[in-house]
């Protein structure tokens, strides 16, 4: 602020923001000369406060308070404000077009880090430390910070994103950018952090558990652990739930390599995708064997059945041939 004018020093994503809108700033006076000039906001502020915020909304996330947020001001546009004759809504029908239309990019609201990824594939934002592709390590990264998440670029390329910590010095792994490097040393993986972190989060379900423990017996502690690797590298392709069927599916089969559980985890995702084909007197949980269901796909056979009338008569020769042999020898 410069002494008791309007004039301000704007910081400069403030300058890219109403540039980007074309917003032109005008500033209050402060101090008792501008307390007039500010009042009616501050009272519809005050207005919404009271009427939404007291008490404070419990949710879950901020995203779910945005949406509370959207829908108590849509409900406050057919409100009156006084005894004024119109609504809210009504008001800025006829405020809308003498507006300017809203820019075709969106702006970027987040902050720009440009950290680089340490030895152990993490990157330093605010205290914090959020991990990243292992092909990552010693490369710089370029991170958007957001209110509520941060999502991090290699070039242009989108290659992580995590839910924003609040607190100093924490840390949020995803086990997924540790799978490269834990496939060449499966021993590391009982204790890593990243792992510890997935079942926290419900990502490493106790099925993945009981597959893991069962490969284990049937394959050794190394060996079984690397098809653990296979099968969770299967989760870049393939949706959670279809890929925690897959595995159930697998274990009470006895099957535990990653191929089968990819067969059964797209069989969910088939079976979700296209309605059970069923047949007369056939219920959608029947099994359906292969030959039946093309004998249920083919048209009518409209041909006339098969005679053998030509075969008895070369039966009734054969007989007629056969009794003149024997007379012949009575002879």
């Amino acid at each position: 602020m410069l002494g008791l004018s309007r004039a301000r020093v704007e910081t400069d994503r403030w300058i890219a923001f109403r540039s980007h809108f074309g917003i032109e700033s005008f500033y209050c006076r402060p101090g008792i000369d501008g307390a007039h000039e500010k009042g009616g906001v501050e009272g519809q502020i005050g207005y919404f406060r009271r009427n939404h915020f007291t008490p404070v909304p419990e949710v879950g996330s901020l995203a779910e308070l945005n949406e509370m947020v959207e829908q108590w001001d849509l409900h406050d546009g057919r409100r009156r404000i006084g005894s004024r004759p119109r609504t809210i809504d009504e008001y800025f029908a006829v405020e809308q077009p003498l507006l300017l239309p809203l820019p075709d990019e969106p702006f970027e609201t987040g902050r720009v880090f440009t950290p680089r990824v340490d030895r152990y594939s993490q990157i330093t934002v605010r205290t914090n430390r959020y991990s990243v592709p292992v092909r990552l390590i010693g490369k710089r990264v370029r991170v958007v910070l957001h209110a509520s998440h941060l999502v991090v670029y290699d070039q242009h390329v989108e290659v992580a994103r995590h839910e924003r910590l609040i607190a100093k010095a924490g840390c949020r792994l995803e086990l997924d950018h540790y799978l490269e490097a834990l496939i060449r040393k499966p021993g590391a993986f009982p204790g890593a952090t990243a792992l510890e972190q997935a079942r926290s989060a419900g990502k490493f379900t106790p099925v993945h558990d009981a597959w893991w423990d069962q490969a284990r017996k049937v394959h050794g502690e190394r060996d079984g652990t690397r098809a653990l690797m296979e099968v969770l590298l299967l989760g870049r392709h393939i949706p959670h739930e279809h890929l925690v069927a897959g595995l159930a599916t697998a274990l009470r089969a006895g099957a535990l390599t990653a191929d089968v559980v990819a067969l059964e985890a797209r069989k969910v995702a088939q079976a979700e995708d296209e309605p059970p084909v069923t047949g007369p007197g056939q219920t959608p949980g029947n099994v359906t064997f292969l030959h039946e269901w093309r004998l249920a796909h083919l048209p009518p056979d409209t041909r006339p059945l098969p005679s053998v009338t030509p075969y008895d008569q070369l039966l009734r020769r054969r007989r007629a041939s056969g009794g003149d042999h024997r007379e012949g020898e009575a002879q």
